[in-house]
């Protein structure tokens, strides 16, 4: 081997001793999931069921809001169950956002918080989110809140997320 080699040789493995212990002191990131609230999150107590009137109310104002933008949607209100009171198909919505619809009421109602913050924390890598029973992750759907109390959610599917979300924000104000 000539001296060029060796000299070559030396330096790289100087240069692998001086990155090894560097990288093995290294302590990884923290895990996010690790930390304890002091508090639960998202710990809003269940009142008594929406009724179908206020049901229905929430639908008529998201719905004519729906109109005012030319948006055609699928509509639903669930109780604090989780179960069907009302629904609505605006003429021409596509049919796959009838489930849809549904689907983002339940869980806002069953989760108790918008479905919103389940797309939040997916696209920021909490990927087990995907994993739980009944979770959809796509904003649209809005715990109805009377009182500091949960008596139902409404979901809307049709448009976009962001769609979804402004018309649906309009039925969940008919609810104080």
């Amino acid at each position: 081997m000539s001296p060029r080699h060796c000299v070559t040789i030396a330096v790289f493995g100087a240069v692998l001793l001086a990155i090894a212990p560097a990288g093995a002191q290294q302590t990884p990131p923290p895990n996010p999931l690790d930390a304890v609230p002091d508090k639960m999150p998202f710990d809003v107590p269940y009142g008594a069921p929406i009724s179908l009137d206020r049901a229905e109310a929430a639908i008529a104002a998201t719905v004519a809001e729906a109109k005012k933008r030319d948006w055609k949607m699928n509509v639903a209100v669930v109780d604090t169950g989780g179960n069907l009171v009302a629904f609505q198909r605006m003429d021409g919505a596509q049919m796959a956002s009838i489930a849809i619809s549904e689907h983002k009421a339940r869980t806002s109602a069953t989760f108790r918080r918008e479905t919103k913050a389940f797309e939040n924390g997916i696209q920021g890598g909490l990927n087990y989110l995907i994993t739980l029973d009944g979770v959809i992750g796509s904003r649209g759907g809005i715990p109805l809140i009377e009182n500091g109390k949960i008596i139902g959610a409404i979901g809307c599917s049709g448009g976009t997320g962001s769609q979804d979300e402004v018309v649906c924000k309009v039925g969940a104000a008919t609810v104080k």
